[in-house]
């Protein structure tokens, strides 16, 4: 049984494919009452499923009428996502923001599950033990050359 985290999630993903377009616009009561589940609920699978890092932006409007609006942003070939994920990188990066790329990575099968666990493994906090800012520049260096090999295999 997949949580309501994972059901939240795939509804959103089956919108896209059955609209066969770019943008989603859902309104969060709306899903909420779908789901019987609080709007809160919603927000979370958005901001940890639906980010940059994954493909996607995210606009919302707060309010009655309200709304979220989902966008893909990945480009239809592989080396346009990927450059773009390289663009999002930067000098540094923390734990939540790599694994957020490597599961997107995952998502569209760019990687398979073991090397997103061995990814997971070598940038992790426990494996980069030094002091923050070292260990989130060594990480984004470790993430764009990743991100170079896999563009050009």
């Amino acid at each position: 049984m997949h949580n309501m985290s994972d059901i939240i999630e795939q509804y959103i993903k089956k919108l896209f494919e059955d609209t066969n377009e770019d943008v989603v616009e859902i309104q969060r009561a709306n899903i909420a009452q779908r789901f019987d589940c609080v709007p809160s609920q919603l927000n979370y699978v958005i901001k940890t499923r639906f980010t940059n890092e994954h493909g996607y932006e995210i606009e919302s409007k707060r309010g009655g009428g309200g709304y979220i609006r989902i966008t893909k942003i990945e480009n239809r070939d592989e080396t346009g996502y990927l450059n773009h994920l390289l663009q999002l990188v930067g000098p540094s990066i923390s734990q939540q923001q790599a694994y957020y790329i490597v599961d997107g990575l995952l998502d569209k099968a760019y990687i398979n599950e073991r090397e997103a666990k061995m990814i997971h493994a070598v940038i992790d906090r426990e494996t980069l033990k030094m002091d923050v800012l070292s260990r989130d520049i060594i990480r984004a260096n470790i993430i764009k050359r990743l991100l170079h090999v896999i563009n050009y295999y």
